[in-house]
């Protein structure tokens, strides 16, 4: 039981420390890190709006429904659709999102490496293949995540001024009104930390899983599913650790 714990975790680090030992040509990293950034943020914008739209258009249309009362001002709504977006949707809930689209991408991508031995030439090739393949895309998608993180907060909060807008259930000044209460720039400080430490997890254990998968297609699939799994798990635990460490 131990062995199945600390094995996969001792790899893991020892995986790591490939990675960011003896990197090649930096003329080579720059262009997979462009070109890795295309194939993991820029294709995940339209998912992580559209998301977000309508989660802050629903975070708003509860807010009114549950806080229906003439002693609670309406501008709370907006404030409280901020904060939420602020401090935990856009960094925790888009990271969980993602580690479904971009972890299973890149599990299976570099599970069939694997498997179909483009790994092993690249070795046999003098190739850091760990290196190679696995720190592009810590670095795009790490450089990249925060964007996304910032977009998820806009598209948010004008989800929630629409739905106020188009419904009628709250009026609109109200909403904005409680956008500018009591803003704290720590918080958007706070959520980008969080974000930059997500993309390294889901980045690195699904590259883990996929470099370390064994056998056939059907393997393939299996690590995907298992990086998916631990990347999430993996994110809520850092997201209890960094929430007690940055704003207790």
């Amino acid at each position: 039981m131990i062995q199945r714990i600390f094995g996969p975790i001792g790899r893991y680090f020892m995986l790591m420390g490939k990675v960011f030992s003896r990197p090649e040509k930096a003329s080579i990293y720059r262009r997979r890190i462009i070109c890795e950034m295309e194939a993991l943020g820029i294709d995940s914008i339209g998912l992580t709006a559209i998301i977000s739209v309508f989660i802050g258009a629903v975070i708003t249309l509860q807010m009114c429904i549950n806080l229906d009362s003439p002693f609670i001002p309406q501008s709370l709504i907006g404030y409280a659709t901020r904060e939420t977006m602020i401090l935990e949707f856009s960094s925790a809930v888009v990271a969980l999102i993602l580690a479904g689209k971009v972890g299973s991408s890149i599990a299976s991508e570099i599970g069939t490496m694997r498997i179909t031995e483009q790994i092993d030439a690249l070795e046999i090739m003098g190739v850091n293949s760990a290196s190679y393949l696995i720190l592009p895309k810590i670095v795009a998608a790490m450089v990249f995540f925060p964007f996304l993180t910032i977009l998820s907060i806009a598209v948010g909060i004008a989800g929630g001024w629409a739905i106020a807008s188009l419904t009628g259930i709250m009026i609109p000044d109200d909403y904005l009104d409680g956008l500018l209460l009591d803003f704290r720039p720590y918080s958007i400080t706070y959520t980008l930390i969080k974000t930059v430490f997500f993309a390294y997890i889901i980045t690195s254990v699904s590259a883990f899983f996929g470099y370390n998968a064994r056998g056939n297609s059907l393997e393939v699939g299996t690590a995907s599913t298992r990086a998916v799994v631990v990347s999430c798990v993996v994110v809520l635990l850092f997201d209890l650790i960094l929430t007690q460490v940055l704003l207790i």
